[in-house]
């Protein structure tokens, strides 16, 4: 008996074994990427071989899926509290934000897979945390027909998710589940590194993959020099010894790259920006559309395996630099909201492009751009990568927002922003803020029509507020993203993305044939009120023409004015 029983044990250990979990990439010699359905079936595989393996759902997605984490931790320890307390660093991968983009989708498979397996390794100080497949309503939306100019696999995703959202720009206003659940796995993760994985499209050359890292600057202080004297140079070394010439992404601005390109600047709508903001190394790898997809694929393994070893290796100095950042951010009294690029300043770089020109084309007779293959050159470039913060403001002790606005309320909840409730009706001496110029863009963005070049004045009032009003207080590592988000003069902030739209809209007027005589009574009684309009009329011959806007301007200086209309309803409480 004991004999059958291990000989039935022998073959379930070999069929075990022989569990096939070669991918639909490597099946196809690289010329396809798995569906999603494979992606996660695949995954549950893994997991119920590999113990220290663990997928969970995570969230709601627009497409109706549930969005996956899968975790690989090699102490089989798959809670992120205790994992913080063992001193390990976290990456966390995002893969298929661009399901037209699934380098990474079948380069993580693999990844995993082959660590398990021990044909690579995963320094016991390090943590994987990997989403198989963001935006699954664009992954499910599969065709061979989308992003023409890209040179494999036969067939993948399209860009839009399940509400034909692009969800690299959704990280600030997440109008998508995927953005919501993303906002939670980010901070359940609190990772030391992202690696969010694309594939760029644009001007033609040699490298097969380029780096788009967090603007160094934008990120400051220990952490920023950090990334740009140490991190980045260590990547790029670690990617040469394997064969591959990392560059700068390349956003150039002319026809071709040939002069140069100023680095991407990642607001906090994008990956790299938004991670940033709680103080995270954030990166996002650009495989180049025209290299062949089995290239692409093994160029982003190489980079993740690299970023692997330069985390571990620098784990300790990653850990001190994070909690440093966190503990400055706590009592920091001025944070930058927006950054110009220096173009007096540059750094070369190492380019290997193609010789371009132009031709007539076939379509239009007329000149078209080319990049001829057969004239490879390599030479120094110049790259613009110094940013100065161009605006700043004073942090508060703590904001105020009234409940009504609870789309802004719920999104720092999402982001787990410390607050209270107010326990009763309580009048507070604030700082206040009044909308007095922006910029709209007249296309929608995103779902958004964007205010830009937002400009305010400040006054201080004793406003009323009610029981169950917020109260955040600015003592919390959360500082900054509270800063540029709740700041309207910010490049991403809540205004900026329409969230306050209402306050634009005036709800209390008058019947001028009535206000007259009550805006005449009011002059009267203030005769400080009737010199400044005075004055605006002897500066100003157009008002001085116009009974309409001198009435309007009487009722705007009386109290009858509606005091919501262009008050921005976010206080501040100085010291």
């Amino acid at each position: 008996m004991r004999k059958l029983l291990s000989i039935i044990a022998c073959l379930l250990t070999l069929s075990t074994y022989a569990q096939d979990f070669t991918t639909r990439f490597e099946k196809s010699n690289g010329k396809e990427t798995a569906t999603y359905q494979e992606v996660i079936s695949y995954y549950r595989q893994l997991t119920r071989r590999y113990p220290q393996i663990k997928m969970t759902e995570t969230g709601a997605t627009d497409a109706g899926f549930p969005l996956h984490l899968v975790v690989y931790s090699p102490d089989k320890d798959f809670n992120f509290s205790s994992l913080r307390k063992k001193n390990k660093r976290i990456i966390l991968i995002n893969n298929g934000i661009h399901p037209g983009e699934p380098d990474g989708i079948d380069a993580s498979m693999m990844l995993l897979r082959d660590i398990a397996q021990g044909k690579a390794s995963l320094p016991d100080n390090i943590i994987l945390a990997v989403i198989p497949v963001y935006n699954i309503g664009g992954a499910l939306n599969r065709s061979s027909n989308y992003r023409v100019d890209q040179n494999g696999p036969d067939a993948f995703g399209s860009r839009g998710n399940g509400q034909n959202l692009d969800l690299n720009r959704d990280f600030i206003k997440t109008d998508s589940r995927n953005a919501r659940s993303f906002q939670q796995i980010y901070h359940l993760t609190d990772p030391d590194v992202f690696i969010d994985n694309h594939v760029s499209n644009g001007a033609d050359y040699q490298h097969i993959i380029t780096l788009l890292s967090t603007q160094y600057s934008k990120l400051g202080g220990p952490m920023g020099d950090f990334l740009h004297n140490t991190f980045e140079p260590g990547l790029y070394s670690l990617m040469k010894a394997k064969g591959y010439d990392l560059v700068p992404y390349v956003n150039h601005f002319d026809e071709t790259p040939d002069s140069g390109w100023v680095e991407f600047s990642d607001l906090p709508r994008y990956s790299s920006g938004y991670t940033t903001l709680f103080h995270t190394f954030g990166f996002v790898p650009e495989t180049h559309m025209l290299k062949p997809y089995p290239q692409r694929v093994k160029a982003t393994y190489a980079l993740m395996e690299s970023f692997i070893r330069f985390t571990s290796e620098h784990s300790e100095t990653i850990r001190q630099l994070r909690e440093q950042t966190k503990q400055a951010s706590l009592t920091q009294q001025r944070f930058p909201l927006s950054w110009e690029t220096d173009m007096s300043k540059y750094s070369l770089i190492t380019f290997k492009g193609f010789a371009s020109g132009h031709k007539p084309s076939d379509v239009s007779g007329l000149p078209r751009l080319y990049y001829d293959r057969s004239r490879p050159y390599e030479k120094q470039v110049k790259f613009f990568n110094y940013a100065a913060p161009d605006k700043y403001a004073d942090k508060p002790s703590a904001y105020i927002i009234p409940q009504g606005w609870w789309a802004v309320i719920d999104q720092l909840k999402n982001n787990q922003v410390k607050m209270q409730r107010l326990p009763k009706d309580t009048t507070i001496y604030v700082e206040t803020y009044h909308i007095v110029d922006y910029q709209t863009s007249p296309r929608p963005f995103e779902k958004h029509y964007l205010h830009t070049h937002i400009k305010v004045t400040t006054t201080k009032d004793s406003i009323r507020f009610r029981q169950g009003d917020y109260y955040i207080p600015m003592n919390q590592t959360a500082n900054r993203y509270l800063m540029e988000t709740l700041e309207p003069v910010a490049g991403d902030s809540f205004f900026a993305w329409n969230f306050f739209d209402a306050i634009l809209g005036q709800k209390e007027g008058y019947s001028a044939y009535v206000f007259e005589d009550t805006g005449a009574a009011f002059l009267k009684e203030h005769p400080e009120i009737a010199t400044q309009l005075q004055q605006k009329k002897s500066a100003d011959s157009s008002f001085a023409n116009n009974a309409a806007a001198q009435l309007n301007f009487v009722y705007k200086h009386s109290p009858y004015a509606e005091p919501g209309y262009m008050r921005y309803p976010v206080f501040r409480i100085m010291k």
